[in-house]
Formats: structure tokens, sequence, C-alpha cells
């Protein structure tokens, strides 16, 4: 038997995905090489997991936007022009780029500002607020005691 979840729930799946490239990310950056051999599969998988990541952290931005949710900490990361640039960034890793250092990946990372704290703060932001809507609320979308 199936029944539908709140759209929050459904957007927190998006989240734990892209969680779950974040925890392959973090385990395998210590193996990268100082200077990337894009031969060496643990540099390979590791901005794997970054892109997948960043990219997955998008698709939970396009669900935010669309659900019109609101959190103090996010909605105030979001008004930051990474959004864009994170938006090109996850088309160029869903959609064949024939340059393997393609604009769209390379902007963020390069013109971005401070891409690396920004991702973490969003991405520690919205853990935050799935947390906090999930000790608070019913199965169904209600506020717990409601």
């Amino acid at each position: 038997m199936t029944y539908e979840l709140p759209p929050v729930i459904s957007l927190h799946k998006y989240f734990i995905w892209c969680n779950a490239m974040r925890l392959h990310f973090e385990a395998g950056f210590p193996k990268m090489k100082a200077e990337h051999d894009w031969h060496d599969r643990e540099s390979i998988d590791a901005v794997m997991y970054m892109s997948y990541w960043y990219a997955g952290l998008f698709v939970v931005i396009e669900g935010w936007r669309e659900l019109d949710l609101q959190d103090a900490n996010v909605n105030v990361l979001l008004t930051s022009p990474n959004v864009e640039l994170l938006k090109r960034y996850r088309n160029g890793v869903f959609h064949y780029q024939k340059k393997y250092f393609d604009r769209r990946i390379l902007d963020f990372v390069e013109d971005g500002i401070d891409p690396v704290h920004w991702v973490r703060s969003l991405h520690s932001a919205l853990s935050a607020f799935f947390l906090d809507w999930c000790k608070t609320h019913n199965a169904d979308g209600n506020l717990i005691g409601t």
C-alpha cells in the first residue's frame, strides 16, 4: 500500500541523495593528489562525487523555491549570485559537454563567491531545516500535536 507523503518529504529525498554524494566526496577527498591527475582513480571519484553533490544541491534549491519554503538561514544563502552559477554547474554535470573542463563547471569554482564555504553553509542550513521539520511534523505533514 502506498500513500502520498508531503512534498517536503519528497524534497528531503533529494537532499538525502545529495548528502550521500557529499559523504562519498569527503571520504575520497584526502586520497586525491595535490596536482589533479585525471588518470588517478581516487581523483576521478572525488571529483565525480563532488560534482554530483553540487548538482544535487541545485535540485534541492529548485524544489525549495517551488514549494516556497521559508527558513531565514537558507533564504539568505539563496540570495547569493552563486545560485545561478550552481545552476549552470548542474547543467554542466547532467548535460553532455564536449569540453572536459567546461565553463559551466569552472565558472562556479573560479568565479563563485567563496563557493566551497557557501556550498557547505547552504548544505548545513538545509540539513538543519530538514532535521527540525522532521522533528516537528507527522508523516502527513501536520505539526506534531495538532
